[in-house]
C-alpha cells in the first residue's frame, strides 16, 4: 500500500516537471515570436520615420527655394523703383537747371532793359526840370509873386486841407473808438459773467422733513392736536400731516421762521420726547441756533465778496438773505455775485473797486426786512445801511440799483450792471434754467460724438467744454485737432451767447507695486 502511494507521488511529480517544462519552452517561443513582432514594428517605424524625414528635407528645400526666389524678386522689383525714383530726380535736378539757366538769361536782359530805362528816366528828368524853371519864371511874371510869397499861399492852402482831414480823421476815430468801447464792455461784461457762476436755489414755501416713521406722525400731533397745535403756535408756522409716508410738510411764506420750524422739528423727532413744553424748549434752542447760522452766513458772504468791516447789524441782514429767494435765485447768491461782477468791471474801468463790491453785496440788504417793514427793499435797505454808518455814496448806490433816483456816479451803474447781469446770465432764474440745461447737455453731446472722448463736462457757465480723452486712442497731436474739430462742430450745430472755448485734456498714467 505505501509502495503504492509512493509510486503515485513519483508520477505526480514527473506531471508536474513535466508540465513545467512544456510552461516553459511554450512561454520561450511566445517570448521569441514577440521579439520578432517587436523587431519588425521597430523596423518599421525606422523606415517609416526615414520617409517622414526626407519628405520635410524636401518640403524645407523647397520652401527655402521659394522664399529666396521670392526674396529675389522683392529685391529686384526695390532696385528698379530706387532706379526709377532716381531717373525723376534726375530729370528734375535737368530741368531746374534749365529753368535757372532760362532765369539768368531773362535776368541779364532785364538789366540791360532796366539801365536803358533808367538812361531814358534821368534824361527826362533834365527835361522836367528845364520846363519847371520856365514855368516858375511864367508865374512870376504872370503873377507877380515871389516864390516866397507862393510859398505862404501854397503852405495855408495845404494847411487848410489838412486841417478838414484832420477833422476827418477825429470823426472816425471817434466813430471807431465809441464802436471799440462798446466792443470793450461786452467782453468785459461777457468776462465777468464767465468767471461768476453760483448755485440756484428754487423758490418754494414749504419745506419737507423726512420722519423715521409714520408713527412719529400721531406722536407730532398729539392727544386732541395739541402738540401740532403748540408747534403751530411758536413756530408761526403750518404743520401738514397728510398721506405722504414718512414725511410732513411745513408751509410758510417767511423762509427764517420755515427753517426755524424745520430746525424745531427734527431735534423733536431725534429727542422723542413731544408736548408743548418740550416744542418750546426745542424753539428756542432753534432759534438760537438759526441766529449763529445767519451770523455765519453772512459773514462767508463779506468774505466771498471781499468786503471788509460791515457793522454786525448789516452782517445779520446778509445772512437772513440766504433763506430768501427771487424768481428762484438765492438772494444772498444774487449779492455775492453781483459784488464779484461789479469789482471786476469796476477794476477794468479804473474806478472805486472796493465801493462797487460793498454796495453791490449790499444792494438788496432791504428783502431781509421787507415782509415785516412796509417800504420798497431799495428804500428800506439805503435807510438801513445809512443808520448803520454806511457812506453817502454806498447808500445812493442802494437806492439807485432800482430806480428810487437816478445814478449819479460810475459804481451805483456797475451796481446796477452787476445785478442785472447775475440775475439774466442762462441759468441764473428758473424761467431760463430750463434752457440752460438743455444748452449744456447739448455741448456735452456734441463733444461725445467724436471717437476717442471719454468723458466730456459743461463748465463756466456753457462758456467751456472739457474733453477728456483716452490716451491710448489719441495723441497729443490729434487731441490739438480734436480740439478743432469740436468747436467747428459746435459752431456749425448749436446756437450760444458769446463765444465757448474747448479745452482737450490727455492724461497718460503709469503705475507698478514695490514688493
Amino acid at each position: 500500500m505505501e509502495l503504492y502511494v509512493f509510486m503515485y507521488v513519483i508520477a505526480a511529480v514527473l506531471l508536474i516537471f513535466l508540465c513545467s517544462i512544456i510552461y516553459l519552452v511554450i512561454r520561450r517561443r511566445v517570448a521569441e515570436q514577440k521579439i520578432l513582432i517587436a523587431e519588425e514594428t521597430a523596423k518599421k517605424v525606422l523606415d517609416d520615420a526615414k520617409k517622414e524625414a526626407e519628405t520635410v528635407r524636401r518640403e524645407a528645400i523647397l520652401e527655402a527655394k521659394s522664399e529666396s526666389l521670392k526674396m529675389k524678386a522683392d529685391f529686384d522689383r526695390e532696385t528698379k523703383e530706387r532706379k526709377n525714383e532716381l531717373l525723376q530726380i534726375e530729370r528734375r535736378l535737368m530741368q531746374r537747371e534749365d529753368n535757372l539757366e532760362a532765369k539768368e538769361k531773362g535776368l541779364e536782359t532785364t538789366g540791360k532793359e532796366l539801365k536803358e530805362e533808367r538812361e531814358k528816366i534821368e534824361q527826362i528828368k533834365i527835361v522836367l526840370e528845364k520846363i519847371r524853371v520856365e514855368v516858375l519864371d511864367e508865374l512870376k511874371k504872370i503873377s507877380n509873386l515871389s516864390t516866397e510869397e507862393a510859398k505862404r499861399l501854397l503852405l495855408a492852402k495845404i494847411e487848410k486841407d489838412c486841417e478838414r482831414e484832420a477833422a476827418e480823421i477825429i470823426k472816425n476815430s471817434m466813430e471807431k473808438s465809441k464802436k471799440d468801447s462798446e466792443k470793450i464792455a461786452l467782453e468785459m461784461i461777457t468776462a465777468a459773467i464767465q468767471r461768476c457762476a453760483v448755485e440756484n436755489v428754487v423758490e418754494t414755501t414749504t419745506t419737507v422733513v423726512a420722519l423715521p416713521s409714520d408713527d412719529m406722525k400721531g406722536r407730532i400731533i398729539g392727544r386732541e392736536g395739541r402738540n401740532i397745535r403748540a408747534f403751530e403756535t411758536f413756530t408761526g408756522v403750518d404743520l401738514i400731516v397728510d398721506d405722504t409716508p414718512e414725511a410732513v410738510i411745513l408751509s410758510s411764506f417767511d423762509p427764517v421762521r420755515r427753517e426755524t420750524a424745520r430746525l424745531t422739528l427734527e431735534k423733536l423727532i431725534v429727542d422723542g420726547r413731544i408736548h408743548p413744553a418740550r416744542v418750546e424748549e426745542m424753539y428756542r434752542k432753534s432759534t438760537e441756533e438759526l441766529k449763529v447760522s445767519i451770523w455765519e452766513h453772512g459773514e462767508k458772504a463779506a468774505l466771498e465778496a471781499e468786503v471788509h468791516n460791515l457793522p454786525p447789524v448789516l452782517i445779520q441782514l446778509l445772512g437772513r438773505l440766504r433763506y430768501r429767494t427771487s424768481f428762484g435765485q438765492n438772494v444772498l447768491s444774487n449779492c455775492v455775485e453781483a459784488a464779484k461782477i461789479a469789482g471786476m468791471i469796476a477794476s477794468e474801468l479804473g474806478v472805486n473797486v472796493k465801493l462797487a463790491k460793498r454796495a453791490a453785496l449790499l444792494h438788496d440788504i432791504g428783502k431781509a426786512i421787507d415782509q415785516e417793514v412796509e417800504g420798497t427793499h431799495a428804500r428800506l435797505g439805503a435807510t438801513f445801511a445809512q443808520k448803520a454808518g454806511e457812506s453817502p455814496e454806498v447808500v445812493h448806490c442802494i437806492l439807485a440799483h432800482h430806480g428810487e433816483e437816478e445814478p449819479k456816479t460810475v459804481e451805483a451803474i456797475l451796481v446796477v450792471v452787476g445785478d442785472a447781469i447775475s440775475a439774466s446770465r442762462p441759468g441764473a432764474r428758473r424761467d431760463t434754467l430750463e434752457a440752460y440745461v438743455k444748452r449744456l447737455e447739448n455741448l456735452e453731446k456734441v463733444a461725445k460724438s467724436f471717437e476717442g472722448v471719454e468723458k466730456a463736462f459743461a463748465i463756466q457757465a456753457g462758456r467751456e467744454v472739457r474733453i477728456l480723452v483716452q490716451p491710448q486712442k489719441v495723441d497729443d497731436l490729434m487731441a490739438t485737432k480734436l480740439a478743432h474739430d469740436v468747436a467747428r462742430k459746435i459752431e456749425a450745430e448749436l446756437d450760444y451767447p458769446g463765444e465757448v472755448k474747448v479745452t482737450v485734456v490727455r492724461e497718460v498714467r503709469a503705475s507698478d507695486v514695490a514688493k
